[in-house]
């Protein structure tokens, strides 16, 4: 969710939308936007979020760009009659794919990490590079955290990955300062 709000209790934002079929990247920031805000798509067309005042200002937004670009949206508060079961888990297998994406970047991370160790290429050049790509990490993280406002499962795994990069790159710091120390 934008900015961790919780959601109202079961209620729901859909929204519901045409885009004109050209340009094509029309759509595509649309998907893209909504994605970012971690909707989940109940058909085409059709995108929820948990209710929250984060969450409608977000999709007001959305709303205005897509009439804007020459389409048509009508956003609606809503509480599942039906299968609010499915739609529930839907939202957290979104969060969970989310999460999981972290943690095989996580693990690309550590490979890396692991490389310049064993190919001693101890550098600040490296050091940079490796802190650049953790702040990405974390910042991933983050933002997926704020979306997943029902807690899915995969949480813990990947802040337990992201936690093995910030060591890992400790570890490596300390010797490229040793290694620094050593030539000067």
């Amino acid at each position: 969710m934008v900015d961790g709000a919780k959601p109202e209790q079961g209620g729901w934002l859909l929204l519901v939308y045409r885009v004109p079929p050209e340009p094509s990247r029309l759509r595509s920031a649309v998907w893209r936007r909504l994605k970012s805000l971690g909707a989940i798509y109940l058909q085409n067309s059709a995108a929820a979020l948990p209710a929250g005042v984060s969450a409608e200002r977000a999709l007001r937004k959305l709303r205005s760009e897509i009439l804007d670009m020459g389409g048509s949206a009508v956003l609606m508060a809503c509480e599942v009659l039906a299968g609010a079961p499915e739609v529930h888990a839907a939202f957290q297998a979104a969060r969970d794919d989310e999460y999981e994406e972290i943690v095989d970047r996580c693990e690309d991370f550590l490979a890396q990490v692991h490389k310049e160790h064993v190919e001693s290429h101890f550098t600040f050049a490296e050091l940079e590079e490796n802190e650049v790509d953790l702040v990405k990490l974390q910042k991933w993280l983050a933002r997926v955290r704020q979306r997943d406002v029902f807690g899915a499962p995969g949480k813990d795994t990947a802040e337990k990955a992201l936690h093995s990069c910030e060591l890992a790159l400790e570890g490596y710091a300390a010797r490229v300062y040793a290694e620094d120390a050593e030539g000067h």
